[in-house]
């Protein structure tokens, strides 16, 4: 796999009948390895051992429903008090652009979740906002916070 713009870490690899397969520790299995997945699981250990983002709080694969129709939020940070979400992360592949699109596709889930964070991240590329309800703005952070920055 591609070398991402994030801290090397181990991740637990196994070969099940043809197929690559990595462990996801939030999900506790084992996943098919696409480029998309060698991305998060790269975040989400960055996050985690870096960041210092309670693994306790983060969620992969978070199912909503967008406009009636059902979509999953890559990985979703929770607050401590309550289970509001805190943070909505999307990956992307590496050879994927962050587009426009890309940023439609996060507001979407944000018009449901009402995140405070929101994070798009290709493992080469990530791009950090905090999004003010009060003042319906939305501000582009030079980077991604560490946790007790939140």
């Amino acid at each position: 796999m591609q070398p991402l713009q994030l801290p090397a870490c181990e991740l637990k690899i196994v070969q099940d009948n043809g197929q690559t397969r990595v462990y996801d520790f939030l999900r506790r299995r084992f996943l098919l390895l696409t480029p998309e997945e060698w991305v998060r699981q790269h975040f989400t250990h960055w996050l985690t051992e870096h960041k210092h983002y309670p693994a306790s709080l983060l969620a992969n694969e978070i199912t909503i429903r967008v406009g009636g129709v059902s979509r999953r939020c890559d990985s979703v940070l929770y607050h401590r008090e309550g289970a509001t979400p805190q943070m909505i992360i999307e990956y992307k592949a590496p050879h994927v652009p962050i587009t426009q699109a890309v940023f439609q596709q996060i507001y979407s889930y944000n018009s449901v979740l009402r995140a405070d964070y929101l994070v798009v991240s290709n493992g080469l590329q990530h791009y950090c906002c905090h999004v003010d309800y009060t003042t319906r703005q939305v501000r582009y952070l030079p980077a991604i916070p560490d946790y007790e920055d939140l």
